[in-house]
Formats: structure tokens, sequence, C-alpha cells
């Protein structure tokens, strides 16, 4: 009996340290709110959060906690649910305890793939090329790819329609699409000066340049 009661009392005290502690509690979140205004979330960063790193959703959960904090002090822009911060990334490293601001987080820049190498002794030319669509039909970039390039002169008064490769296994550096009506593609070759010269001057004089994809 003796045993019996003592735990009765024992889990009476419990309950009511339990009860006392939430009045305290209560009447503590209560003064605060009337004295700074109600409590909101906030996302505040656990550990420091390394400019540049994307916050995913594991690491999420070791490095972003959510506080309530009197809204006299969240300061503007601060997050308020972890789920907006990820997939972004810190622009500058934020400290540990530090609040998370929106403005504190970008969405991560996608890696441009590595320009092909010029080579040595070449220097790059932009010309203006018809049928380039024949490159992309593989439906890989054909950037870094080797081409011929041949020359086509129309037929005209006194003259007939002539066709010649003006170079070959040439570096294809880029290839870009037509920007608007009437516009056509233009290549970015690698090539030697009498090359660029050769290609300049049949552009200049209205030559169709087209690119032959090597085997």
């Amino acid at each position: 009996m003796r045993r019996r009661a003592r735990a009765l009392a024992f889990l009476t005290a419990a309950v009511l340290c339990a009860i006392l502690a939430a009045a305290v509690a209560g009447s503590y979140r209560s003064r605060v709110e009337g004295r700074y205004g109600p409590l909101r979330p906030v996302v505040v960063a656990s550990a420091k959060l390394r400019a540049g790193e994307p916050i995913g959703v594991d690491g999420a959960g070791a490095s972003l906690v959510i506080r309530r904090v009197p809204a006299r002090f969240v300061p503007p822009g601060a997050l308020s649910r972890v789920d907006d911060a990820l997939g972004r990334a810190p622009g500058a490293t934020i400290p540990a305890g530090s609040y998370v601001l929106g403005a504190q987080l970008e969405l991560p820049r996608p890696e441009r793939p590595d320009a092909p190498d010029v080579g040595q002794g070449r220097r790059p030319v932009e010309v203006a090329v018809a049928g380039a669509e024949a490159l992309t039909v593989a439906g890989e970039p054909p950037e870094g790819s080797r081409v011929d390039v041949v020359v086509a002169r129309q037929a005209g008064l006194g003259s007939s329609a002539r066709a010649y490769i003006a170079a070959t296994n040439l570096k294809l550096l880029a290839l870009r699409s037509p920007a608007g009506p009437g516009e056509g593609w233009s290549a970015t070759l690698a090539v030697t000066e009498q090359q660029a010269l050769s290609l300049i001057g049949a552009q200049s004089a209205g030559r169709e340049i087209r690119l032959l994809p090597r085997p």
C-alpha cells in the first residue's frame, strides 16, 4: 500500500509540475506577445551554409530549423518555411544562428560547357552558312566537331555555277541558329590566317558557304 501511495504521490506531483510548467510557458508567451507582438515562424541556419552550395532535402534537415520569434525581431524577407530554401544556394556564406532571407538565396547557375579550344596557330572567324541544319540532325551539339567548308557560286551572266572545297578538317567552335525572321545561320570556325581571308572574301562576294560534317 505504501509503495502504491508513494507512486501515486509521485505521479500527482509530476502532473502538477507539467501543468505548472505549461501555465508558466503560456504566461511567458502571452507577456512576450503582448510586449513584442505575436510570434512568427522563421527559418534559422543551425549550421553554416556555404556560398554556392544548393540546399537539398537531406541537407536542409541538418542545417535549417524553424524558430518562433516575435514579429518585431523578424527581418524583412526572412523565410518562414524550410521548403522555400530547397534547391536554392546562398550567394554568400550564411553563418550558423543567422536568419535565412530570401534575398540571400539564388537558383544555382547551370554550368556552361567548356568552349572548344581554338588550337595553336589558328584564330576564330564567324561566317554566314547555309544548310547548317544538317549538322544538328544527330541530336548532339555539333560544337567541337570537324567539318569541311564548301563555297558555291551561283551561275550568272558570263559565269557558270561552281562549287569547291575551301578548307578541310576545321574545328567548329560555335553554331548559331537564326535569331529572327530573315536571318540565317552563322558558324565560328578555327582557321589559319589564309583560310580566314579566303572565307571572308567569299562571304563578301556573296558566295554561299556550307559546312559538311566529316565522317
